[in-house]
């Protein structure tokens, strides 16, 4: 697993955000800045579990999601926010934690 960045929810807007409409919330860009915080802000309808609003959370890229989610508790099944990103976030002692997997086109 590799850092990849921190989710850090929040209620105000942030500059440079964006509305994700699949998933009715905002963000801003990780690689932005210098110690990958990314802010998300969650719209009224957003399918996500009350732990992910409301906690942040690390994200870890892994080579390989489906073995990475091996035992784990999932809590927010396999999906891709964009093209070749696929994620799932899973419950780790009450904390959520993302694991992303990245095909080397879009690895940065």
């Amino acid at each position: 697993m590799r850092y990849h960045h921190i989710g850090i929810p929040t209620s105000e807007p942030k500059p440079g955000e964006i509305f994700l409409e699949k998933y009715k919330i905002w963000c801003t860009d990780h690689e932005r800045n210098p110690f990958g915080i990314q802010w998300m802000r969650y719209a009224a309808g957003c399918p996500f579990p009350e732990i992910v609003k409301t906690r942040p959370h690390v994200a870890f890229e892994v080579d390989d999601l489906q073995a990475a989610l091996a035992g784990q508790e999932i809590i927010i099944a396999p999906n891709s926010p964009s093209d070749g990103v696929l994620v799932a976030f899973i419950c780790v002692e009450g904390a959520p934690v993302e694991l992303l997997q990245v095909t080397p086109v879009n690895r940065r």
